[in-house]
């Protein structure tokens, strides 16, 4: 098909959509006034009100990322000016800019970020701060008694809960302090302490933890030993978050907008609560 036919067939798709969505507006607006029992079972138990917070940094060629090079291509391929409509191809590693580790990442056989099952993306968010000890010591890890202390304020974790680390590093995203690294290329940022992670994971109530650095691991870890507890387990993780100061330590709801990639080890994210 010549060039000028695809843009001519692309205008008049667009015009048909404007049609049917004018259509669909109607529809959504009459089926927002549905009664809850309408809505599925697992939809129903849950209680979410308050302020949309986005967690997710904008990706950009210039990310920083774990391994210090570019991960993130993106490619004009139609211009407006041209062409009458925009559209970039990307070349994205899984694992850049605010992004998910599925349970495959770190296992020979875990579930792939497609496979997670879409009511463990949607949890109660529990918010533990660190900040006071990151600020003293880049390679600060949240541990047992930081959950304990969590625990002590503010009653059970909730069944289902993402925990998350507030360290105060997503304030450097733009330097090179978000990475850290020294004059040897160890990197230095705080991180859950693997006997944190298993503490979660014999309790049983956490389907995911979050960080707002690189990594679930410390900077310096030199084997992985949180990723490789955890995620075997068949949780997920969440690195890279942004804005958790902006939350309570507790009553957050968290939205994991994942990506549904066929046996995908992970993918660049958006996450959204609300509290």
């Amino acid at each position: 098909m010549c060039h000028h036919c695809v843009v001519e067939t692309v205008k008049e798709r667009m015009l048909s959509r404007r049609s049917f969505f004018r259509g669909a507006a109607a529809v959504a607006a009459a089926g927002a006034v549905a009664p809850l029992g309408a809505l599925p079972a697992a939809a129903q138990s849950l209680s979410i009100t308050g302020k949309p917070v986005d967690l997710t940094h904008e990706l950009h060629p210039d990310f920083p990322t774990f391994f210090g090079e570019q991960q993130f291509f993106p490619e004009q391929k139609f211009e407006f000016s041209k062409n009458g409509f925009n559209l970039f191809e990307i070349r994205v590693n899984e694992h850049t800019g605010t992004h998910l580790d599925a349970p495959l990442h770190f296992s020979a056989d875990g579930d792939s970020v497609a496979e997670i099952p879409v009511e463990k993306l949607v949890a109660p968010l529990v918010i533990i701060d660190i900040r006071e000890k990151a600020a003293a010591n880049a390679d600060a890890q949240l541990t047992p008694e930081d959950l304990k202390a969590w625990t002590d304020a503010n009653g059970p974790l909730p069944q289902g809960a993402c925990v998350a680390m507030l360290s105060g590093w997503d304030a450097f995203v733009d330097t090179p302090k978000f990475r850290n690294a020294d004059d040897k290329k160890a990197m230095h940022f705080p991180g859950f302490h693997v006997e944190a992670v298993q503490a979660l994971i014999e309790s049983g109530e956490a389907v995911g933890i979050a960080v707002d650095t690189l990594s679930l691991d410390f900077g310096p870890s030199p084997d992985f030993a949180t990723h490789y507890a955890w995620l075997p387990s068949g949780r997920w993780g969440l690195e890279g978050a942004s804005n958790l100061a902006a939350l309570p330590a507790k009553g957050a709801t968290l939205i994991v907008g994942a990506p549904k990639f066929r046996g995908g080890t992970g993918g660049p994210t958006r996450a959204i609560a609300i509290g």
